[in-house]
């Protein structure tokens, strides 16, 4: 039997400058649990999974508002594992994530891997809508397979908007039914760790950094706008992470000088 959820995050400022959560709703397997914060001001949430999910045919969406001035924090407390379904006939999971970043309100969007089983299909979709002050950091890393095993069909779409102009949409696919040459040379070339570390700070419109490659499978490109936007491939998990957490704190001293 599939699963149709629905968790909701509202971060708003109070009128003493810190951020507070007006709206903490969790739904089915995704359990949203107050975490402390890093910097003053600033809220922190993280998705805990309540249980195995997206299995075949489950739903599943998370709808984040950030309100102006407030400044949120949103990880996840593991991994997120795609997971076959368990009939025959079992459709493709979906995974909706909506991101909406009012003026002067910041983000950081630092979930945990996604990691394609073998056998799995599941359909993502990012959508970030932000205001012309608006600040975002978002992280993704998916894993194409367990360890030892092939990976299952993943297809993930980020669209980023800003002032109601595109700024980012992109779409990639890999595994089973995906478009010919996705583990060729010229894509993904026998890597299993695939990511992207998206900055948009409006510190960026006079400042930001050039296109460059970061390593032999890491690039830096300067899209329009305040926004900067790191690709890698790694071997692994671990080495992808390593990989986007240098650039993260290179882009955020850069931001911040």
């Amino acid at each position: 039997m599939s699963v149709r959820a629905t968790a909701r995050i509202s971060a708003v400022r109070d009128g003493r400058g810190a951020t507070t959560l007006p709206v903490l709703e969790s739904d089915g397997p995704l359990a949203l649990r107050r975490t402390r914060a890093a910097l003053p001001g600033a809220a922190r949430v993280t998705v805990v999974g309540a249980m195995s999910a997206p299995l075949g045919g489950d739903r599943l969406a998370i709808e984040v508002r950030i309100g102006q001035g407030a400044r949120l924090g949103v990880g996840s407390a593991a991994a997120t594992i795609a997971l076959p379904g368990t009939g025959p006939r079992a459709e493709p999971a979906r995974y909706d994530i909506t991101l909406k970043v009012e003026d002067g309100a910041g983000l950081d969007w630092l979930p945990e891997q996604l990691v394609s089983a073998h056998g799995s299909e599941l359909h993502m979709t990012t959508v970030a809508e932000l205001a012309p002050t608006a600040r975002l950091m978002l992280r993704e890393e998916q894993v194409l397979g367990r360890h030892g095993e092939t990976t299952g069909t993943l297809l993930s779409r980020l669209t980023v908007r800003r002032c109601g102009r595109p700024l980012l949409d992109q779409q990639t696919a890999y595994g089973p039914g995906a478009p010919g040459g996705w583990d060729g040379p010229a894509v993904l070339g026998g890597h299993r760790a695939v990511g992207q570390l998206l900055l948009v700070d409006p510190a960026f419109d006079d400042k930001g950094p050039d296109t460059r490659l970061l390593g032999p499978t890491a690039v830096l490109t300067r899209l329009a706008g305040p926004a900067v936007l790191v690709t890698a491939l790694a071997a692994d998990a671990r080495e992808l992470r390593t990989v986007l957490d240098r650039a993260a704190d290179e882009l955020a001293d850069r931001a911040s000088g």
